[in-house]
């Protein structure tokens, strides 16, 4: 459908066999192993990404979204999987998440990969603590952001990628208030909201100055 790249959500899942792996879910876990050896596996879904696609990793990690590991257990297997896959993905990675913590960790394991806090409103207090953080993103909700908050956001150097539009003309707001990205889940709408009639075959994610 012409998309630049996928958001996609990663867990750490049990094995069935005393180990674990990582799947793409979004919501909480199911307890039944048999359930959750039908989840697909994060490599499985990477691979469906070809080459070209950015790749905006989510790590689920809090108490909203199913549990919080204060141990980081998911974040090494995650980057470690990242790595596996070379130097030609380099430039496709962004890791997001919730909580400051998770992603302060993934900065710690590897800074060479892009960080943005995911949140609802970007207030000046998160937006601050974003960039003090060393991160070089955020994602806001689409409903907390307008104009004045972008540019608040691009003003201390942060790409801005919203999360989640599917309405045409909030689309078109978005793109003319210079949002850098949006998720949505009809991106054949959103090309045609904005103009678009084809894929771009070199998407980045984006630097601000």
């Amino acid at each position: 459908m012409g998309a630049d790249g996928v958001e996609l959500d990663v867990r750490l899942a049990a094995d069935g066999h005393g180990g674990s792996r990582l799947v793409v879910f979004h919501d909480p876990l199911p307890t039944d192993q048999a359930a959750l050896d039908e989840l697909p596996d994060f490599d499985e879904i990477l691979d469906a990404c070809g080459d070209r696609m950015l790749v905006n990793v989510e790590i689920k990690n809090s108490e909203a979204d199913g549990g919080y590991d204060p141990t980081m257990a998911v974040v090494a297997p995650t980057i470690h999987a990242m790595r596996r896959r070379g130097p030609t993905w380099a430039d496709r990675w962004l890791i997001s998440s919730f909580t400051m913590s998770t992603i302060d960790h993934c900065r710690r394991i590897a800074p060479e990969i892009p960080t943005g806090f995911l949140l609802y409103a970007p207030t000046d207090e998160a937006i601050g603590a974003t960039v003090r953080h060393g991160h070089q993103a955020i994602h806001p909700w689409a409903e907390a952001l307008d104009t004045d908050r972008i540019a608040a956001c691009h003003a201390v150097g942060l790409v801005v990628n919203t999360w989640t539009c599917n309405e045409p003309d909030r689309l078109r707001e978005l793109a003319e208030s210079n949002v850098d990205g949006v998720c949505t889940d009809v991106p054949d709408v959103a090309m045609g909201a904005i103009g678009r009639t084809a894929p771009d075959l070199s998407p980045s994610w984006g630097t601000r100055a």
